[in-house]
């Protein structure tokens, strides 16, 4: 099992209940394809460095996890559909 984290850009403009259905959907998601989540990092409302979608703002969350290799590219695949997600990023964390 690799060591993965997944930044995940959530629209700003809509409500707090939907805000985190959307992040439990993309935790659902790395369960469904067999990862573990270890821990979810809530970063709050940032300023974006450029518009995305005429948006200023945005909130971040990092969710780490264990998985397969294959799992990011499946979660990834279902991530890239998902309306109220503005961007995402996952990466492999280097065993230090």
């Amino acid at each position: 099992m690799n060591k993965y984290e997944l930044a995940v850009v959530v629209n700003a403009k809509i409500e707090d209940d939907e805000r985190a259905a959307t992040i439990d959907k993309v935790k659902g998601y790395i369960e469904r394809f067999g990862g573990t989540v270890t821990n979810v990092d809530e970063w709050g409302k940032k300023r974006l460095a450029y518009d995305i979608q005429k948006m200023k703002e945005a909130f971040y969350y990092f969710i780490q996890f264990d998985a397969d290799a294959s799992v990011p590219y499946e979660v990834e695949n279902n991530i890239r559909i998902m309306e109220n997600v503005i961007r995402y990023l996952c990466v492999r964390q280097d065993e230090a």
